[in-house]
């Protein structure tokens, strides 16, 4: 009986039942493979913490980045202005000596113009002119040589003014996400701000730790910040403002060679040229002196013509006696008694009548002579004492001219502008 039981059930409903439960075995399986899944991939109910604590831990990261990066900027841009300042002060001492060389060329126009009052006798061109002359081709290219140091200056200047600006504009665009922090951010070290532009580190765990159960690992998505603090603009402006520092130092140390150097050649030109008229006053002076000494003999010289001259005319009186005849003596006379008696026998003619009339003609030929000597060393003497009255203005006018070079040797002097050169 109990056999015929065993097979009284058909087999096929035998089989649908086997299949029901391989089915539900097959998605009992199935569904607990997808719950294994889930726990290990699907996000944990701490997702939002998770993901909020990292976009923070990120945002402090670049932030920090940030901060460094401003205070390269600041930096750069201290930097830059203290550059300037120093740049200014050389274009100041650069402009004064440029002022000064102005100062020597107006001191040349005046001493060049001072001589023009000379007598017409000392107009000559000398060695002082000369000097002159050649001073003032000297300022010129000292001038000319200043100007172009002043206008290179003025470029690197403009330069370092919009690299100033250029600071300033990626330093305010920088420091935008700083609102913050507030830790002092010209204390930040630049090897803090190297080590911040490098990548930040990643928690990765270790192969050696063990494995955390596959249902606790949370599984939290991968959030990278692509922004870089170091911007391409920061990068441009920190390598333009620190090219133009470089080349404002060099050109400041140009600068005070260039400044030390023209003064050395003006003060020496101005030595010369000063040099040049004390001794071109001494030659005046000594040969003043002995103008004034053969003036001096000129004129003894007249004296004694003088002299010479009346006791010449006294002479030429005495030898022709008496303008009337009724005046002469019976001793004076030619008939006189003596004579006549004498001339009483033939070849008795005395010479005194004609030596009488050749001394008379002699003298008067000295006499002429005397007055002609006697103007023309008169003449000589106006001459003489003309060319001292020369020579000593020409000195005098030497002498102001060093004296006006000495006095504003030391360019204390204001320079009016419409006698700017």
């Amino acid at each position: 009986m109990a056999t015929e039981v065993a097979t009284v059930a058909p087999q096929t409903w035998k089989e649908s039942s086997i299949r029901g439960i391989k089915v539900a075995q097959t998605l009992i399986s199935h569904a607990e493979k997808n719950l294994l899944e889930s726990r290990q991939q699907d996000p944990l109910p701490l997702l939002r913490d998770a993901c909020a604590t990292d976009s923070n831990r990120m945002v402090h990261t670049y932030v920090r980045q940030t901060r460094s990066i401003v205070a390269n900027l600041q930096r750069s841009l201290v930097d830059t202005n203290e550059e300037i300042k120093a740049l200014n002060r050389g274009k100041e001492a650069l402009e004064k000596a440029l002022e000064q060389k102005r100062k020597d060329l107006l001191l040349n126009v005046e001493s060049t113009h001072l001589r023009t009052f000379r007598p017409p006798r000392e107009q000559e061109e000398d060695g002082a002119d000369r000097l002159l002359v050649a001073e003032r081709s000297h300022l010129l290219s000292l001038k000319r040589s200043l100007e172009s140091q002043l206008r290179k200056v003025h470029r690197l200047l403009q330069m370092l003014s919009a690299s100033r600006s250029r600071l300033s504009a990626v330093l305010q665009e920088r420091s935008r996400v700083l609102d913050l922090v507030c830790h002092n951010q010209t204390t930040v070290a630049l090897p803090s701000a190297h080590r911040a532009l490098g990548t930040p580190k990643k928690h990765v765990r270790s192969s050696s730790a063990p494995n955390p159960s596959p249902v606790t690992t949370p599984v939290i998505p991968n959030i990278a910040l692509r922004a870089n603090p170091l911007t391409a603009e920061c990068n441009t402006a920190m390598s333009q403002a620190a090219e133009a520092r470089e080349r404002s130092r060099a050109v400041r140390k140009e600068l005070s060679s260039t400044i030390g150097h023209t003064t050395r050649l003006q003060q020496a030109a101005h030595n010369s040229v000063n040099e040049g008229f004390i001794k071109k006053i001494a030659a005046t002076i000594t040969l003043k002196q002995h103008l004034q000494v053969n003036a001096g003999d000129t004129k003894a010289a007249i004296h004694r013509g003088r002299h010479q001259y009346d006791a010449l005319n006294l002479s030429q009186g005495v030898v022709l006696g008496p303008v009337a005849f009724s005046d002469l003596e019976v001793r004076e006379k030619l008939d006189r008694p003596l004579v006549a008696i004498c001339q009483r026998h033939p070849s008795t003619d005395l010479p005194e009548a004609s030596h009488l009339l050749q001394a008379s003609n002699l003298l008067s030929d000295s006499i002429t002579t005397t007055r002609r000597n006697i103007s023309l060393l008169k003449l000589a003497e106006q001459q003489l004492q003309e060319d001292v009255r020369d020579k000593k203005s020409a000195a005098d006018v030497d002498m102001s001219i060093v004296r006006l070079r000495r006095r504003k040797a030391n360019h204390k002097w204001i320079l009016e502008g419409s006698k700017c050169v």
